[in-house]
């Protein structure tokens, strides 16, 4: 059974730090793109970080860039968020997702979320 399942979440003060672990089970990690997205209370879900299967690319929404890093341990079949400098407005529910991208056939998987609040 495909699992993916976040953790990590909790409650920080601004300026404070988190990390998010995703631990993926049931698909070959190491083959699939893996993705941070969130959603705030009333507005859609969101792409924060996705980086490459092995790796190498990644890419930032510009309203985390220089204090979100994604990271990856295809060994550990577990991809990582570093979280700095935080502020209330990445107050979220974070998800993991995982996607075939380019191969064949395509699958897009989900975690359950954990939730981040950033308040003072």
């Amino acid at each position: 059974q495909v699992q993916l399942v976040e953790s990590g979440g909790g409650l920080v003060q601004p300026g404070g730090s988190l990390r998010l672990s995703c631990a993926a089970s049931g698909f070959t990690f190491s083959r699939y793109v893996m993705s941070w997205y969130r959603q705030a209370p009333g507005k859609e879900r969101e792409l924060v970080a996705r980086m490459s299967s092995a790796g190498i690319f990644t890419n930032y929404a510009d309203s985390v860039k220089g204090r979100f890093t994604i990271s990856r341990d295809n060994a550990k079949n577990t991809v990582y968020l570093q979280m700095n400098s935080l502020k209330p407005e990445d107050t979220a529910v974070y998800y993991c997702n995982a996607n075939s991208g380019t191969a064949w056939p395509r699958n897009d998987y989900w975690g359950q979320g954990t939730q981040v609040t950033v308040s003072s």
